[in-house]
């Protein structure tokens, strides 16, 4: 089971990868608002708490190296605004503004 599991949030993650290059100006579709809610926000909620982690694991080899900010803009922050300050389908980060403004 968590095999498959893994498997289909794979192929999720492979998949929204390739949605920005269909990016449109025009306002989110409900589909898209669907897809958004029930695909993209969970797998960027675990996508933050993976990169979370990863980043505290990091952060001694960060720290002596001098990276820790571009390891935490990276590895959580990124993530993290891309799942939580996002307008509903939208595929860039940041609050939605209509395209008549």
């Amino acid at each position: 089971m968590p095999k498959t599991l893994l498997t289909w949030i794979t192929a999720g993650a492979l998949l929204l990868s390739a949605a920005p290059g269909f990016a449109s100006d025009n306002e989110p579709s409900a589909g898209e608002m669907a897809a958004d809610i029930v695909i993209a926000r969970p797998l960027g909620l675990v996508t933050t708490v993976l990169g979370g982690a990863a980043f505290v694991v990091s952060l001694p080899f960060s720290a002596l190296g001098g990276n820790v900010e571009e390891a935490a803009d990276a590895l959580f922050l990124d993530p993290a605004k891309a799942t939580f300050v996002r307008c509903l389908g939208c595929r860039a980060t940041g609050k939605y503004q209509s395209p008549d403004e």
